[in-house]
């Protein structure tokens, strides 16, 4: 049962990160592919109707770890208090910049409101990356399973790390990289004429940077936690991950060179779905490895709720997930086709 909880939470996170992902690249390309008011409009368009609605997904994380896993989520909130205080003032600035660059009408806010979007867009994609490295690389977890983590000390990976360090500051340069390819792919998707044509460029651009980031994050990885290359060995089908991440990144370029947007966009989003998944398939049993003794590790079994909770919560989690599928569904074929600029809209 701890297991199918672990998947399950892996996957949320996993549908969040391919659908939040392209918001947030669509905010970090779009001062590039969008010259003028109309422009930007039209790329603010191709997420206006989602991007609030695609968070559900880290919400549903959210409230499923803190449901199936509750140690683990009461040493994760506590020991990353600071990153995650950052995180929501991210949010909330990228949802303020959406919303008021259409209530002011000024020459002055809607330049203004638009770097905001950029930059909190481009930190979130930074921060998540540099979060997931943490969660790879360990922290340093006391036998009361508490530990704290100061933004940096001295870059270094070692028993007395930073949330920063030259490892997860690697990792939030790929996770940077890759939602601006996954971004840049959803604009070419969504428009045509000028801006599909920069947002073709930036995805080629981006996509060079994508190889050579996931090429050194995991030979870093391999090196720096053992459990990854352990993992691999014991259960050697888990190839089957980092060969979709592989396929996914290779036919986005193939795609992307045919002017085939959708192929495209959907390669990126498995090439997200197996690096993600090649995450979590290296690091189970654990959910958040200790850097310092493996004995203090959280893992699937030491930080789940008990066996009767995780049962009866599956009974109602299936049909909730199910509803959110269907609405996902029904929204994004109601949206489908390319976006033009509409008065009411952003």
């Amino acid at each position: 049962m701890e297991t199918l909880w672990f998947a399950l939470v892996a996957g949320m996170l996993a549908m969040y990160v391919v659908f939040d992902g392209f918001d947030l690249g669509t905010g970090i390309v779009h001062l590039y592919v969008a010259r003028s008011e109309d422009e930007r409009r039209r790329v603010l368009q191709t997420i206006g109707p989602v991007w609030d609605g695609n968070e559900v997904w880290l919400l549903a994380a959210g409230g499923t770890l803190y449901f199936a896993f509750p140690v683990l989520y009461a040493s994760s909130f506590s020991g990353f208090y600071l990153p995650l205080m950052m995180v929501l003032w991210l949010f909330m600035l990228r949802g303020v910049a959406i919303e008021f660059r259409h209530h002011f009408d000024n020459a002055v806010w809607k330049p203004f409101w638009d770097v905001i979007f950029a930059v909190s867009s481009a930190l979130l994609a930074i921060f998540f990356g540099a979060a997931l490295g943490n969660v790879v690389r360990g922290v340093p977890l006391d036998a009361a399973a508490r530990f704290f983590l100061p933004l940096w000390t001295d870059f270094l990976p070692g028993a007395s790390p930073g949330i920063l360090d030259w490892y997860t500051v690697l990792v939030g340069v790929a996770a940077f990289l890759a939602l601006t390819l996954h971004g840049a792919l959803w604009v070419s998707l969504k428009t045509d004429g000028a801006v599909q044509a920069r947002a073709r460029r930036a995805a080629r651009g981006a996509w060079w940077g994508v190889v050579l980031a996931t090429v050194a994050v995991t030979l870093v990885t391999f090196r720096l936690q053992p459990q990854v290359p352990a993992r691999l060995s014991a259960a050697p089908w888990g190839v089957v991950f980092p060969a979709l991440a592989v396929a996914g990144l290779v036919l986005a370029w193939v795609f992307e060179r045919k002017g085939q947007e959708r192929g495209a966009f959907l390669a990126s989003c498995a090439y997200l779905l197996g690096m993600l998944t090649s995450v979590a398939f290296g690091v189970y049993p654990y959910m958040l490895p200790s850097n310092v003794d493996p004995a203090r590790s959280l893992d699937i079994h030491n930080a789940a709720a008990g066996a009767y909770g995780l049962g009866v919560g599956l009974v109602w989690f299936v049909p909730g997930m199910l509803l959110v599928t269907a609405y996902f569904v029904f929204i994004y074929r109601r949206l489908a086709g390319k976006t033009t600029v509409d008065e009411q809209g952003y």
